[in-house]
């Protein structure tokens, strides 16, 4: 499809809906692929805005429009050949994109709805952005690893016609010491890649995990892009918000529109092809003379910024200067004209959208301890509010609540960690916070995603549950207990139940010991019927021992003691059973000498 040059709209864009009427307007009257042209006439340019405001620094950009037609029939579906639920298939040249950089816009996407959920960033509106500043890379001419075959340079920004941006990176991401120029496929000016980020380290990211920020990636510079379209606590599912997002990376009404056409219609869906057979896109705003990018990556035989059929001529620039939106459903000419042949009417430039307040603080709201019993619910969820300079509360922000410690407390799905965006009053409030069975002291810790500002600490305790109460012990079989000396007595032969109340006591700890027979002073009896050490291994494994104190009750209240074995000695002995609450057991163990001794 090949778009016309300077037949942009001028359109404020304030809602999807309007854009979309205005591309309707713009194209009605014509069929898709049918070239028309309108001399450029040059106007004053828009003074520069700061290198740090915008991604690309006003640099040039493809103008082409997608096609009328949606990739996929209306009504929702996605039609045949496509994969249900996905828009994926086949179908219109302008809605495939390239393999490798579709992978890149869907991991940003993912990576970013885990850092920054609250952003709601689609990944269709990384493929628009993508789109309008280098064509999918070119069509997708990267590497395996998502690098770009050859450098995507936009125009030197020298303030001819685009914004002055003296060097700010020693020609290392651009090869010119004089000039900035915006780099690789999202098109990024070496100063906010750089240093340009809200900690002054810039908004460079390593996308495809190689240990390196590279510009030229597609995987490193969507990352980027998509942090940086997040920035200030922005919800791109909200139309003002996304509208800033894309005003921000490159500040013209023009680009805007053009980003959003293509939002909109990747949206409705899109098709996987191979790298390197991408189409290209045509036409461009503005002049330059980068190599492969939107100001010098125009197929042979068109000039920059036009169709070689009555474009603007090489060496002349259409500053796209935003102005006010036409009624709904109209257009301006090139020349700010509403096409009719009245004579152009100069149209204030609009205000910039208000970018919302920073957070620069974190403020604990109530108390500072949590506390909850093993196995519950704490009652009260952490809770902080998001403020400004001023004191006063920022909407929208994200604010991550995670786990410190040794702890198994969890959020909702076994959670360590989730984020949750602040409301109008600024307070985010985390989720119902669960005690695990471990008892202990862990921290809750809140911070606020993409702002370096001091952390919130919460000060966690899980108290042990209470021990399960017995008030008696009793024996569940009448039998007598007898074994012959140097033998043991039958497996499981002692089992008793505890109860509490005359209810089964679960979980009651009770200890074992063979004791003497003194009822004053009864004591660990050194000879007679023992057990062996459950726990121990090799020579200690068959080593008696006479007191065992990890039992515990089961479910029903019931106990099974382990095997008792018996030495030479033979008589009456006596197995003691207590428990912490005082219930007390004595069971009468009878030895008998072997038959013929």
């Amino acid at each position: 499809m090949a778009a016309k040059y300077g037949r942009r709209l001028r359109k404020g864009a304030a809602s999807t809906a309007v854009a979309a009427a205005a591309l309707a307007a713009l194209t009605a009257s014509q069929a898709p692929g049918v070239a028309q042209s309108v001399v450029a006439k040059e106007q004053p340019a828009p003074p520069p805005r700061p290198a740090d405001t915008s991604v690309d620094g006003g640099s040039a950009y493809y103008t082409d429009l997608p096609p009328l037609k949606s990739p996929v029939p209306p009504g929702g579906s996605d039609g045949p050949g496509t994969t249900a639920g996905t828009g994926i298939g086949t179908g219109a040249t302008e809605a495939g994109i390239p393999a490798t950089v579709l992978a890149a816009y869907k991991k940003a996407e993912a990576a970013i709805a885990e850092s920054d959920p609250g952003c709601r960033l689609p990944w269709q509106l990384l493929a628009a952005i993508g789109k309008v500043e280098s064509g999918h890379a070119n069509g997708g001419a990267v590497d395996v690893e998502g690098t770009t075959l050859k450098p995507i340079l936009g125009p030197q920004l020298n303030g001819n016609g685009f914004a002055s941006i003296p060097d700010t990176d020693g020609g290392r991401y651009d090869g010119d010491p004089r000039y900035d120029h915006a780099v690789g496929p999202m098109q990024f000016i070496p100063s906010t890649w750089s240093k340009g980020g809200p900690d002054g380290n810039g908004w460079g990211a390593d996308g495809n995990g190689d240990g390196k920020k590279d510009p030229n990636n597609v995987f490193d510079a969507t990352l980027a892009a998509g942090h940086y379209l997040c920035n200030g606590g922005r919800d791109l599912s909200v139309q003002r918000d996304l509208e800033r997002a894309i005003l921000s990376y490159n500040y013209s009404q023009d680009y805007l529109h053009t980003v959003l056409s293509w939002y909109a219609y990747y949206r409705k869906g899109t098709h996987e092809v191979p790298d390197g057979t991408g189409a290209l896109p045509v036409h461009h705003s503005g002049s330059g003379t980068g190599s492969g990018g939107p100001a010098g990556g125009a197929r042979p035989g068109t000039h920059p910024g036009g169709s070689g059929t009555g474009g603007a001529k090489p060496g002349k620039t259409t500053p796209d200067k935003p102005k006010e939106p036409a009624g709904p459903g109209g257009s301006h000419g090139s020349d700010g004209s509403s096409g009719s042949g009245d004579k152009p009417t100069p149209t204030p430039t609009p205000t910039p959208p208000a970018k919302p307040a920073p957070l620069t603080a974190l403020e604990r709201v109530g108390d500072k301890s949590l506390t909850a019993t093993a196995g519950t619910e704490f009652a009260a969820p952490p809770r902080v509010r998001a403020e400004d300079a001023a004191g006063k509360p920022v909407a929208g922000a994200s604010v991550r609540f995670t786990l410190v410690g040794s702890t198994d407390a969890r959020f909702p799905g076994d959670a360590t960690a989730v984020t949750v965006t602040t409301g109008k009053d600024g307070l985010a409030t985390a989720p119902t916070l669960r005690a695990g069975d471990k008892a202990g002291a862990f921290t809750v810790r809140a911070t606020a995603v993409g702002r370096t500002v001091p952390a919130v600490d919460f000060d966690g305790t899980v108290k042990a549950k209470p021990a399960p109460k017995a008030d008696a012990l009793a024996r569940t079989s009448d039998k007598e207990l007898t074994a012959t000396a140097g033998a043991a007595f039958a497996d499981d032969a002692v089992e008793v139940k505890a109860t509490y109340q005359g209810m089964a006591a679960a979980g009651v700890r009770v200890t074992a010991t063979m004791v003497t027979d003194d009822p004053k002073n009864p004591v660990e009896n050194g000879a007679g019927p023992y057990f062996k050490n459950p726990g121990a291994t090799g020579a200690d494994k068959d080593k008696p021992i006479r007191t065992l104190t990890t039992l515990t009750t089961d479910a029903n209240g019931l106990l099974k003691l382990p095997k008792i074995y018996t030495d030479a000695h033979t008589g009456t002995f006596q197995l003691r059973l207590t428990t912490a609450d005082g219930a007390v057991l004595t069971v009468k163990l009878n030895v008998q000498a072997p038959a013929g001794a």
